[in-house]
């Protein structure tokens, strides 16, 4: 059994390295950005508010990470380049990928990408007045739409349109410039156009090159870039922290392996603390209510079994259906209403919040007086399944020959049943014990949120709706590895309940 033990433990290592692959190339896949969810931006109006707001974007994508290159190696084509993974905005780089796919010429497209860039710096510049604010407007959304769009034809109806806009100012602005007196020549509208017309010009010459000498032919050349360690899914999962000592970057992580599972986007708590502080609840939970299901299902279904076709038997059943039958969302809404006051009885409390200050005997009293609704909610429907589990698996032993040769024996039916038939008829009850693991911490979302408990449940509900993708991976990888410590522990039970079964090579 040990060596079987061994194995299984070292077929765990590959499995948890395709999980940890899986989990973190769809959390880098994931919509949204999570520099922007942690920032706090500036908005002031002008090219010092936006050049703030564009460090302090680069300042936090360096300290989580995010400027490195994704994983060791990119099987790409001749026609990327090996350091897109530099330009901040995911938006951006989208659309450096289309361009990419469309034209094939790096360089052209890196042009038109800053010269997109340096039209946008100079908008900024330009102070705002009576005479262009509409313009400006105007422009500013057109340089948003090529940040994010590759359409040809829209892209050039949009250039168009920048032009037609430019020359609209303009001759708004000369009109104005006209009525001036000629003593205030610096202040004249016409002079704050000036700066914009190289850029504009320039951002045409780019598009028009970057179309004009397309490579598209590079897409079919397969290219192989190498990065090394340092990339983010090494720091994600290894950490580049040493295990002794200080790290010399300044994202210094030690990796998921070693207890490091990253920053909550939300409040920028590391998400070990966030993950700590609601396991507890949810683990409590479900360690009292799988305690009181096995220990109340599988006497329940040991006696329906030995009283099949009785009255007690169809009795047994049918109230185990109606139970299992029963939606633990609708129960616990139901004792929402009816039990946590209201228009109703007020004998629980409808919010969660214990207070455990006052020794040991009142918290006790804190933990029945909180607990009891969400434990009755997160039992009765796993009691009766697991009850008619049971009965089924005790009815089919106890319809073997070696049963019937134990009868015949004279063998009382009390040691017939327990000694002889309950261990074979415990082997579908040690299948589903394997999920029991993950469901511990993964909680119920839907009873945590309506009784207000702040365990993993709810978290990972909120994480979700909140796009928090370091805690919904971190719940995703513990699940996962919940789920192969379970199997293990049903392997190994089945042996010892069954030493017939023998996982030793012969």
């Amino acid at each position: 059994m040990l060596k079987y033990i061994f194995k299984r433990i070292l077929i765990f290592l590959p499995t948890l390295l395709t999980i940890s692959l899986v989990t973190f190339f769809i959390s880098t896949n994931a919509p949204g950005d999570p520099v922007e969810q942690m920032m706090t931006t500036n908005d002031g109006e002008g090219a010092s508010s936006k050049r703030a707001n564009e460090e302090a974007y680069n300042q936090k994508r360096q300290e989580l990470g995010l400027n490195l290159p994704i994983f060791y190696f990119a099987f790409t084509n001749a026609a990327s380049t090996d350091t897109l993974y530099r330009i901040p905005k995911p938006a951006h780089r989208n659309t450096l990928s289309r361009l990419l796919n469309d034209y094939g010429n790096w360089d052209q497209i890196s042009d038109y990408y800053y010269k997109i860039r340096g039209l946008e710096e100079k908008l900024a510049d330009v102070k705002k007045d009576g005479y262009n604010a509409t313009a400006l407007i105007q422009l500013r959304e057109s340089v948003n739409f090529l940040y994010r769009n590759t359409d040809k034809e829209k892209v050039k109806f949009n250039l168009d349109g920048i032009q037609k806009t430019m020359v609209e100012m303009e001759t708004t602005i000369a009109t104005a410039d006209s009525e001036m007196p000629d003593s205030i020549q610096t202040e004249r509208p016409t002079n704050r156009l000036v700066a914009l017309n190289a850029p504009v010009q320039d951002l045409m010459n780019s598009y028009s090159e970057m179309q004009s000498s397309a490579t598209k032919w590079k897409n079919l050349v397969p290219a192989f870039s190498w990065y090394g360690v340092e990339n983010q899914y090494h720091n994600w999962f290894f950490g580049n922290k040493p295990l002794f000592g200080n790290g010399d970057g300044t994202w210094n992580r030690r990796g998921f392996i070693r207890g490091d599972f990253g920053i909550s986007y939300k409040d920028q708590r590391p998400v070990s603390s966030v993950l700590i502080d609601a396991v507890r609840w949810t683990f409590g939970l479900s360690l009292i209510s799988i305690i009181i299901t096995y220990l109340l299902a599988i006497p329940l279904g040991i006696f329906s079994a030995r009283s099949k076709g009785t009255a007690m038997d169809q009795i047994i059943t049918t109230i185990l259906f109606i139970l299992y039958a029963l939606p633990s969302f609708w129960v616990a809404t139901l004792f929402v209403i009816y039990l946590c006051g209201g228009d109703y009885l007020n004998l629980f409390p409808a919010v969660f919040s214990p207070d455990f200050s006052g020794g040991f005997f009142s918290d006790v009293k804190e933990i029945v007086y909180y607990m009891a609704l969400p434990l009755i909610c997160w039992t009765y429907s796993g009691f009766a399944y697991l009850s008619r589990q049971m009965r089924g698996g005790m009815l089919n032993v106890l319809g073997q020959d070696y049963i019937r040769t134990a009868k015949s024996k004279g063998l009382s039916d009390g040691k017939i049943t327990w000694k002889h038939a309950l261990r074979n008829s415990l082997l579908p009850i040690i299948t589903l014990f394997a999920s029991v693991f993950p469901a511990a911490i993964g909680g119920s979302i839907v009873l945590e949120i309506i009784f207000s408990i702040p365990g993993m449940g709810k978290v990972g509900y909120e994480a979700v709706v909140g796009r928090n993708y370091p805690i919904v991976f971190a719940v995703m990888m513990f699940s996962s590895i919940l789920v192969l410590i379970g199997y293990l522990v049903a392997d190994i039970l089945y042996s010892v309940v069954d030493p017939r079964i023998s996982f030793n090579d012969k």
